[in-house]
């Protein structure tokens, strides 16, 4: 088995296209076609089900196919720690985070890193709640921000530390009858239209949830696809919002107001996991010691 099988394997089964897998190799069809039969018949099974040069996995295909992508990332990673080792500071640090923490959190601290190690690189991604644990597992990245912090008892895969612990805060519009108070309580906007995120956010959960606890079942009336979107939704009237508080640091939408929430459990978790099977690389070490000395001095 070649590693040349293995890649232009992984991009027929990525495109589910001899002729596309062909193009994008910049290769002839005709090497692609044979290089997979020489595998399938060196693995004796077959890997696609053809329909001319549209190809899908068999089912033993998906399981090469996940199998070669956990080991493909290995070697990568076995690539990018032989030269970390021999300069830590110059490395990459592949890291993802919630769409939340785009717009400072993230920055902010990358910002300071630079500062300290100017030549460190960063591959960077946004994922979901559940995707960013699963990217973690399996390779994908090494570091992941988080919020909330996964309990312990319900994901040994990862470890991690709690970073800090923000507020979550009202946004309401600014001609809002609540608008001018020092702070409310969550109970209070219960006759409000509220715009949350979609399905599949765990924030939404969360906000849902705050609600509940408190008496009531929020009214949605919108929902925005990330945070940004909910400010302007917000900022035009057509509802309020729970917010994480780092989320609207430095940029809080014209024509709304934050109003801190009284009620003392409004809060969530922020923190950083990476993986229980794998060691972080130089760079990534680095970087997660980093993340511990900043927020140790803050908190």
């Amino acid at each position: 088995m070649e590693m040349r099988q293995i890649n232009y394997f992984m991009e027929v089964a990525k495109r589910e296209h001899m002729t596309e897998a062909a193009d994008a190799l910049h290769v002839a069809q005709s090497s692609v076609s044979r290089q997979i039969s020489n595998l399938e018949a060196e693995l004796g099974i077959d890997l696609f089900i053809r329909d001319g040069r549209r190809v899908k996995l068999t089912p033993i295909g998906k399981i090469f196919l996940m199998r070669m992508i956990k080991t493909t990332n290995m070697m990568e990673e076995a690539k990018r720690e032989v030269k970390e080792y021999l300069n830590p500071e110059s490395g990459t640090v592949r890291i993802a985070f919630p769409i939340s923490m785009a717009a400072h959190t993230l920055p902010s601290v990358i910002y300071a890193f630079r500062m300290r190690y100017p030549e460190a690189k960063f591959q960077m991604s946004n994922a979901l709640y559940y995707d960013l644990i699963n990217g973690v597992v399996h390779g994908d990245f090494n570091l992941a921000m988080i919020a909330p912090m996964p309990l312990k008892e319900q994901e040994t895969r990862i470890s991690g530390t709690n970073l800090f612990t923000e507020n979550i805060i009202a946004l309401v519009p600014i001609h809002h009858a609540l608008a001018n108070r020092t702070s409310i309580k969550l109970e209070e906007l219960k006759d409000d239209s509220f715009v949350v995120l979609p399905e599949g956010f765990v924030f939404r959960d969360q906000v849902i949830e705050a609600c509940n606890k408190v008496g009531f079942s929020p009214e949605i009336a919108f929902e925005g696809k990330d945070i940004d979107a909910l400010k302007g939704l917000v900022s035009a009237g057509l509802g309020v919002a729970l917010m994480p508080e780092m989320t609207l640091v430095d940029n809080t939408p014209q024509s709304t107001i934050m109003v801190p929430l009284s009620n003392s459990n409004l809060s969530r978790t922020v923190g950083v996991i990476y993986p229980t099977q794998r060691k972080l690389l130089p760079t990534e070490e680095l970087f997660y010691n980093f993340l511990l000395e900043t927020y140790d001095k803050k908190n």
